[in-house]
């Protein structure tokens, strides 16, 4: 696949996850690049699991990775494609009995964080 198909590939699918295409200045045009293509160009976007799987494993990966601001941009996407929060909330608690207690409090922590921004923008909107 020509690189530029890589590139469009991977920009779909960060619009499907994130609701947004790539901007470039937002990082480093190289990593950015890089990102696109390969990250959800290639991973993302094979055929041997579901975005909406991907997304559950990468969660729990940052959430026990304690990656506070990915994950915040992950249960974000999440939420965008159609995980419930109630479906967030068990993975949380799920990864507390793996990952260790204070795992599941900071990934729950980071979920209330969430869904209490997205609340309080729908709020202002009404």
């Amino acid at each position: 696949m020509a690189d530029s198909e890589r590139y469009q590939k991977g920009a779909a699918k960060m619009k499907e996850l994130f609701g947004v295409e790539p901007r470039p200045g937002s990082m480093h045009e190289d990593f950015l690049d890089i990102t696109v293509k390969n990250l959800f160009g290639d991973i993302w976007g094979r055929d041997g699991l579901a975005t909406q799987e991907r997304s559950m494993i990468t969660m729990a990966a940052l959430t026990v990775l304690g990656r506070d601001p990915e994950l915040k941009v992950h249960i974000r996407g999440a939420l965008n494609i159609g995980i419930s929060r109630d479906k967030i909330n068990e993975i949380m608690i799920h990864l507390a009995h793996y990952g260790g207690w204070p795992v599941g409090v900071n990934g729950l922590r980071i979920a209330k964080q969430v869904f209490d921004s997205i609340d309080e923008k729908k709020a202002k909107s009404e």
